[in-house]
């Protein structure tokens, strides 16, 4: 599967409060981490845009476990009317390591242990989604592939393929539905202060906000 970086971004675009959009399906990401990693290792203070500023929406202001950040999903394909939607997202448990390691060699047999210098990182995440108004009949189809691990420096890790435990995030949602399940990732063990981005890129969904961030620590 094709990594993804953030990268590219201009510093005249970060001044300017400019967004840089890649389409992944129907996500759109911020190409911020470069210059800001340059700009901390120079000491130079980076004014940002007042829109990244509100918690979880940039991963400058990514939010820890336990905080519920909110966002819209518009659902609908094609020519048909599309409904708004809220969504609300939590992270609620972070595992690292060890502990996290024998959580997934228990849910299956058949998963491998992490490469040499890194290590598993697993997440539970609450998910909530409520129609705004009628006829709210619109399923939002929750996956794991919406949900990227990215290193302190910018680089997203690559997705793994061992199994989490039960229940793993993925789910058919109807509105009122709220589920929480579990994700694995797999992380440098250098990295102190791995993020988590959300992002609605597929179902004939689109988010009407930037992805959302947390602190995957």
């Amino acid at each position: 599967m094709k990594q993804r970086t953030i990268n590219n971004f201009r510093s005249a675009d970060i001044l300017a409060g400019r967004r840089a959009s890649r389409s992944y399906g129907d996500t759109r990401t911020l190409n911020f981490f470069p210059i800001l990693f340059m700009c901390l290792l120079s000491g130079i203070a980076l004014p940002l845009p007042a829109w990244t500023q509100t918690p979880g929406s940039s991963p400058f202001t990514a939010v820890p476990p336990g905080t519920t950040v909110k966002g819209i999903v518009e659902c609908g394909e094609g020519y048909t009317s599309h409904e708004l939607y809220d969504m609300r997202v939590t992270l609620v448990e972070v595992i690292r390591g060890e502990e996290a390691w024998d959580r997934i060699k228990e849910a299956d047999s058949s998963n491998k242990p992490a490469d040499p210098d890194k290590e598993y990182v697993l997440a539970r995440i609450k998910f909530e989604y409520y129609a705004r108004g009628k006829p709210g009949v619109c399923i939002h189809h929750l996956t794991p592939d919406q949900f990227t691990a990215y290193s302190a420096n910018g680089g997203d890790y690559a997705p793994v393929s061992v199994i989490p435990p039960n229940p793993v995030l993925r789910k058919d949602l109807k509105s009122g539905d709220s589920f929480e399940g579990w994700l694995a990732f797999e992380v440098s063990k250098k990295d102190k202060a791995p993020l988590m981005s959300y992002s609605v890129n597929e179902g004939g969904a689109v988010q009407h906000s930037e992805s959302k961030w947390f602190l995957l620590r």
